[in-house]
Parts: C-alpha cells; structure tokens; sequence
C-alpha cells in the first residue's frame, strides 16, 4: 500500500488528500506486513487525519492572531493566590460556553492577566477548530473608522467580526467609546447575540460599563444583548507581570 505510482499520487494530491498520501508514503512495511487490508487503510487514514487537523488547528491559531499565542488555560499560575475558581477556568476549557453562545467577562486591575486569559480561551477554542480572533478595543476602534472611507466598508467590517465564532476585545472601554463607535458596539452585538462568543478582557467592573458607554439608549441596548447571558470572572489584584518579571 505504501508504493504509490505517479498517476495516484497527482490525483491525491489533485484532490488535496497530500495528507493522506504522506501517511501512506510513511507506512512502514515491515510492521504493517501482515496485516489485512482494512487495518492497513484505517492506520493510514487515522495518520492522516492527525496532520489536518494538526495543520487546521495551526492555522486557527496564527490567523486568530493572539497577543499571547503561547497561552494555555492548563499553565495558568497562582489560581488560588489570584482568586481564581479552578472548576470555573476547567470548563471554560471544554469550550461548552460556545455551544451555549454565552460570552466570558475577564475583569480585574491592571495586570492581573485578563488578556493572558483571554488568549488562552481562544487559543483553547482553536485547538477545538473553532474560529476565534483577538482584537484589542482601540485596534478595534481604528479598524472601523478606516472602513468608513471604503466602499461598503462598514458592511464588510460587520461581516468579518460578527462571523468570528469566538471574539475576544481585549482593552474593553478603556476609552470612552464615540457615539460613532457606541453605534458600530450595538450594531455588533446585535450581529453577535445568540449566535456567537464574545470575551471581553477589562478593568471596569459592570457597575461602570453603563456610563462609559455614554449612560443613553446605546449604552441600555448594548449591555442588554452581553450581560445575559455571560460568565463573569474577576481576575483580582495580583500584578501577574510583576510576579513574571521576577520570576524569569
């Protein structure tokens, strides 16, 4: 089975089954002698599809963009000392809060390592082969008022963020949105609710959100479609990059 001829190997390869045919080429003959013919087709098919979805899942991960693409939710230090609830972390891990469409809250001062988190669960979303993006607020921001100055950019910009299954805005009101802004939020949660994630990574508690997005009718009308349905997770006081800083 691991001797391919040229013929069979363009067709593979014309059907972008590359995969496959390495798995084949990569038999090696003397275990698999003996064999029957199924066996040697699922072991060759079981390789294969090891390297797709490795090779997805790699690809999830650098299109998603991540500040901290190294992130891991199994490597998060100090969750007790943080006030951290470990069972909280381990199912925000199976990525279930997806299949619910509820959105994740990551509050907490400045470097507690809401952002470290947030890459972390999108990462955790990637290796699920699920289609998530990281995107601070004030990128966010510059990305949609330089869609203003092309053709149906706004319509495309909605398009792309809303179709992301999971998204995570780290930087969350950071600024006081413009009412420009408080529009694209509404239209964008709008575009978001009940059918995707959103993660949003901030230092304001709920109680202040309403204000900081201008205490009108966008600010009732977008905190009516995040806080819901949405776990809400504090990520404490301790200065995560101090504790790195002195640890490396």
């Amino acid at each position: 089975m691991s001797r391919v001829d040229i013929e069979t190997k363009r067709k593979l390869r014309e059907m972008n089954a590359g995969d496959l045919l390495t798995a084949i080429e990569g038999q090696d003959e003397t275990l698999s002698i003996g064999l029957a013919f199924e066996e040697r087709l699922r072991l060759v098919v079981d390789e294969a599809y090891s390297s797709f979805t490795h090779s997805k899942v790699t690809g999830l991960i650098r299109r998603a963009g991540l500040r901290y693409p190294n992130a891991d939710l199994r490597q998060v230090d100090l969750i007790e000392e943080r006030g951290l609830d470990r069972s909280v972390l381990t199912q925000l891990a199976t990525c279930s809060f997806v299949d619910r469409q509820q959105n994740v809250v990551f509050q907490g001062f400045t470097g507690s390592g809401k952002s470290y988190l947030g890459c972390a669960l999108a990462k955790q979303a990637c290796q699920h082969r699920i289609r998530a993006h990281y995107i601070r607020m004030p990128d966010l921001e510059e990305a949609w008022t330089l869609a203003q100055d092309k053709p149906s950019g706004a319509t495309k910009f909605l398009k792309k963020y809303a179709a992301f299954t999971v998204l995570v805005i780290d930087e969350w009101l950071l600024d006081t949105p413009s009412e420009g802004i408080r529009s694209m939020l509404l239209e964008l949660m709008e575009r978001r609710y009940d059918h995707a994630s959103t993660v949003f990574c901030t230092q304001y508690p709920q109680k202040d959100w309403h204000q900081r997005l201008g205490s009108g009718v966008h600010a009732d009308a977008i905190m009516d479609r995040i806080i819901h349905n949405t776990i809400w997770i504090e990520t404490g006081t301790y200065n995560m990059r101090e504790h790195t800083t002195a640890h490396k």
